[in-house]
């Protein structure tokens, strides 16, 4: 196999494991009803077992670089798979949310070292003209699952049990071990001192947080545990970032936060990511708890903010290459919010059509976006900073998924204390209002992308740099 034949294909393994990854999360999204039926809570509720699953990804990807140097990328890659498989088939045998979210954790640690390392891999061999494709190569299998995780989803729990949801990953993941093991070059290098502080300090404070905040959406009648998880959390955190910009060998450097292209979109990113995040989780509550639709129609329904996803994969690179990072950030934060508006006014009068109308436009722009944000981020990051850069970068997207899926169950809690109603049973007006929430939220990105200069990012864009020349 040629060089460039082994880079292409190496990126398709790794957009495979990620198809992986992001089947099971959206194909548990319409199931959530069923599992929590069975597990005799709140669907709402079961919240704690998805971001359970992203901030173990959260906690343990900084490790990722930093084993994949000691032990070679090759070793790491496969390892995490067989990892993710086994907690797979413990997430299908749990049979209450303490032991389903105790093996989402281990899930979520196989799939912290699986994609985080093995985008590494291929940002590693790619020179700078070849990041656009390759991030392409990246997004393009893996936007297949979104598109028919929900109605799979709720196909599988209504018709057979939701157990079969997650064993679906051990063929895949079979496939994908072995491959790999063929595929992936297993090239060590002596790795720097391992940070244990900076490891205990952002585990044990992002978790802390989290928790705070999943406490406060379950509506508890005292507030004082709650804000104290998630004040020591906090506290942790900002330590956590101190610690990584004095300390001579931390868990991951910071550098790359002094790059405006990097920073801007990352800070400015998690509002939006946090926002689009919420997205997938809230709208099958909302189409089952207050509307009355099936799994199946709702995973039908949800199967349109997917397929915009896919529609408008082939004019992105031509999208930006156009208008330029920063006017497609400003324009789309924008429709981004006016997409959850329109959700919001869905009810039982509104027709179906009309509901995946929204849903497919609303997709368009969630693709667009992340799209962008994924492509300008390492725009200007040196090839020698690049792994560093990555584990940044994968850190911080993990965590403002987790905060998506938090806040949103956070923004519904809300919204049925303002209303009265019952988290079990919440109406269509308290879906309203979350969804209000949540695009108040999105465009908290405008701020950031504001920042941005004109040209920011166009050594990347080839048409841009061809007619500069």
């Amino acid at each position: 196999m040629s060089k460039f034949d082994r880079k292409t294909a190496t990126a398709l393994l790794v957009a495979a494991t990620l198809f992986m990854e992001i089947l099971d999360a959206t194909v548990i999204s319409t199931a959530l009803p069923i599992i929590a039926a069975d597990f005799n809570v709140a669907a709402a509720h079961l919240s704690v077992g998805i971001s359970a699953y992203l901030v173990a990804v959260t906690v343990f990807i900084p490790i990722s670089g930093w084993a994949a140097d000691r032990l070679g990328p090759k070793t790491v890659f496969c390892a995490a798979i067989c990892v993710f498989v086994i907690a797979s088939v413990l997430c299908a045998i749990s049979t209450n949310l303490y032991t389903f979210t105790g093996a989402r954790i281990l899930q979520g640690l196989g799939g912290a070292m699986m994609v985080p390392v093995g985008r590494l891999v291929v940002l590693r061999a790619l020179p700078k003209n070849q990041i656009v494709r390759g991030m392409a190569i990246l997004t393009w299998p893996a936007l297949a699952a979104p598109l028919i995780g929900p109605v799979l989803g709720g196909w599988i729990a209504q018709t057979f049990s939701w157990h079969w949801i997650f064993l679906m990953n051990v063929p895949l993941g079979i496939i994908a071990l072995t491959i790999g093991m063929v595929l992936i070059e297993n090239h060590k290098c002596e790795p720097q001192r391992f940070d244990v502080t900076g490891f205990l300090l952002s585990g044990i404070g992002f978790g802390l947080f989290m928790a705070g905040l999943e406490s406060f959406s379950g509506r508890p009648e005292s507030l004082l545990v709650p804000g104290l998880l998630t004040s020591c959390g906090l506290v942790l955190l900002i330590l956590t970032f101190r610690h990584m910009a004095v300390s001579p060998g931390p868990l991951f450097s910071l550098k790359a936060m002094s790059v405006a292209t990097f920073r801007i979109t990352v800070i400015g990113g998690s509002a939006i990511r946090i926002g689009l995040s919420s997205a997938p989780f809230l709208i099958p509550l909302m189409l089952q708890l207050a509307l009355g639709f099936t799994p199946v129609e709702a995973g039908t329904l949800l199967l349109w903010l997917f397929a915009g996803n896919l529609a408008i994969k082939p004019a992105t690179t031509w999208i930006m290459n156009t208008f330029g990072f920063r006017t497609v950030l400003l324009a789309n934060t924008v429709f981004i919010a006016a997409g959850f508006a329109a959700i919001a006014q869905f009810d039982a009068s509104t027709p179906s059509w009309l509901m995946a109308l929204v849903l497919f436009i609303s997709g368009m722009n969630r693709s667009m976006h992340l799209t962008v944000l994924n492509t300008i981020s390492f725009a200007d990051i040196p090839q020698n900073e690049m792994r560093d850069a990555n584990t940044l970068g994968a850190v911080l997207m993990q965590m403002t998924r987790g905060l998506g899926i938090t806040t949103g169950a956070l923004a519904l809690a809300l919204a049925t204390m303002i209303t009265g109603s019952s988290t079990e049973n919440p109406s269509v007006f308290d879906f309203s209002l979350t969804f209000y929430m949540m695009a108040a939220v999105s465009l908290l990105a405008l701020i950031d992308s504001a920042k941005l200069p004109a040209n920011a990012g166009d050594a990347i864009l080839n048409k841009r740099a061809a007619k500069v020349s």
